[in-house]
């Protein structure tokens, strides 16, 4: 089996300062995808190379103390891809490739930050932007290898995945747009939004984000925003998830897959 993890750190050090190392080395997963590191080489190097026995590489954003990805994996990777070609994207830190190849078998694992657009109609229009370059670099990538893309989406693709659905309908994630490119990537593409393929149903149970306003944790008022999407040979070998809840690392809680595939 494959375990892999995907977690929106909200800054690797303040991760760190509430025990994520402790829980990675409790859990052990093969690899896990972080999202929002918040951080420059510099800060990583000599501290954050490591995780838990499990290597680290990464995109840095090159603003300080904003977005970043990377992937910590037990096995070394064939070649690593920083950036996925945008000119304007690829600055924010948003993307890391972690490329498992053999002869056999062209195998990707993926951490991306889909941007946010709550702050306003300037961040909003760029997330449109992120979000049309994206597809279609998706979609070459499937057509040559599987993968499985883990992070923050920032996209709560149906009225299950949120708590208030009816007065979030014109607020970022959840618009209508946002929606219709996941509906498009999940119905059209064929790309396995591998928690729903594990439990269809699932409401309350499955948000891994909460707002720091208005206790909204406390009371479950939360969003799913974290995926794990794969191509369709990956993601059907999917067998066991977990969202993590018990303690709290960031405003995310990461979320764990079991494959049954080898690593």
């Amino acid at each position: 089996m494959f375990k892999l993890t995907s977690l929106n750190l909200n800054g690797i050090r303040s991760a760190a300062s509430k025990g994520v190392e402790a829980w990675l080395a409790k859990t052990q997963p093969d690899c896990i995808c972080v999202q929002e590191v918040k951080a420059q080489a510099d800060d990583v190097s000599g501290r954050f190379d490591d995780l838990a026995g499990l290597k680290g590489y990464f995109h840095f954003a090159q603003k300080k103390g904003y977005s970043g990805v990377g992937v910590y994996s037990k096995r070394l990777p064939s070649d690593v891809r920083i950036g996925f070609g945008s000119t304007e994207f690829d600055a924010e830190g948003r993307y890391l490739e972690a490329r498992f190849d053999t002869p056999a078998r062209k195998f990707s694992i993926i951490s991306a930050y889909f941007p946010s657009g709550s702050s306003g109609e300037d961040r909003q229009a760029a997330k449109f932007r992120f979000l049309a370059e994206f597809e279609p670099h998706l979609l070459r990538l499937k057509a040559e290898r599987e993968f499985i893309l883990c992070g923050d989406i920032n996209i709560a693709h149906k009225e299950q995945d949120l708590k208030n659905w009816k007065s979030n309908q014109k607020n970022s994630g959840f618009l209508p747009e946002e929606r219709a490119w996941m509906t498009r990537l999940l119905d059209q593409h064929q790309v396995v939004d591998v928690y729903r393929h594990l439990k269809p149903h699932a409401t309350e149970e499955s948000y891994t984000w909460w707002s720091n306003r208005g206790q909204a944790y406390a009371k479950n008022v939360g969003w799913r925003l974290d995926y794990h999407l794969a191509t369709p040979g990956v993601g059907t070998l999917a067998r066991d998830e977990a969202i993590y809840k018990q303690e709290r690392f960031s405003d995310h809680a990461p979320i764990t897959v079991q494959y049954d595939v080898k690593f």
